[in-house]
């Protein structure tokens, strides 16, 4: 695969579904399991071990948006508590499961019914028909206050917490199997495939989603490799 198309592809936001035989296009490719061959290692080991002092990877599989708060608390205390240069530090979040549905743009949202799927559902019981999760509340100002409650640095939005440097993974495994439980479970329009939703759904994440093979094969190379350390909140 491409490098710069490996590292853009997630931002893609096309109208329609992908395409049979685009899989030079859809991070990971088509194949429900990605090989070596399929995977750019060097441009992800460039982006996950790019330099830092703290590494730490947040992995969630159970949907429980307070990982959001949990990982802008780690970088809060990490900069102002602990001292270190906002520069000087890595966060990576590890979603998959219903968690792989952060990652998913509200295109997604929407054509597949992800809140009906994956049963997330509002403090009122209401489904949630989009990834509420994902545009910034404050504005970005790196000169806010970290007490300033509407400021950056008490913004739990994914997209404020990327400008921060947090690095969004998605599994392309989950997003195979997910799209199979799709299809069987009446979710995707008539007609389409399993290989056909994964394909749609790789190629419409959230921007700046970073794609791995596993996810679970991920966290042990982040650990293993690039020296992050393990947090697990929502299992």
């Amino acid at each position: 695969m491409n490098r710069s198309r490996f590292l853009t592809a997630s931002a893609t936001l096309a109208a329609g579904a992908a395409a049979p035989g685009l899989a030079a296009s859809v991070p990971g490719g088509t194949n429900l399991v990605e090989t070596r061959a399929e995977f750019d290692a060097g441009a992800f080991d460039a982006i996950v071990g790019r330099p830092a002092r703290i590494r730490q990877v947040f992995e969630a599989v159970a949907f429980k948006p307070t990982l959001w708060n949990n990982v802008k608390n780690s970088l809060n205390g990490l900069q102002f508590g602990y001292g270190h240069a906002a520069a000087d530090i890595t966060i990576a979040t590890a979603g998959h499961g219903p968690s792989s549905a952060y990652g998913y743009s509200d295109y997604v949202w929407q054509k597949y019914r992800i809140g009906e799927f994956f049963k997330i559902a509002d403090a009122a019981g209401q489904t949630i028909a989009s990834n509420i999760w994902l545009k910034a509340k404050a504005p970005y100002d790196p000169a806010a206050g970290p007490d300033d409650e509407n400021g950056m640095y008490q913004d739990t939005s994914i997209e404020m917490l990327q400008r921060r440097g947090v690095i969004v993974l998605a599994c392309h495994t989950a997003a195979e199997e997910q799209a199979r439980g799709i299809v069987k479970g009446g979710f995707a329009p008539a007609g389409m495939t399993p290989s056909e939703v994964a394909a749609d759904i790789l190629t419409h994440l959230i921007p700046g989603a970073l794609v791995n093979p596993s996810m679970v094969a991920t966290v042990a190379v982040l650990q293993k490799v690039h020296d992050y350390t393990y947090a697990a909140l929502t299992f």
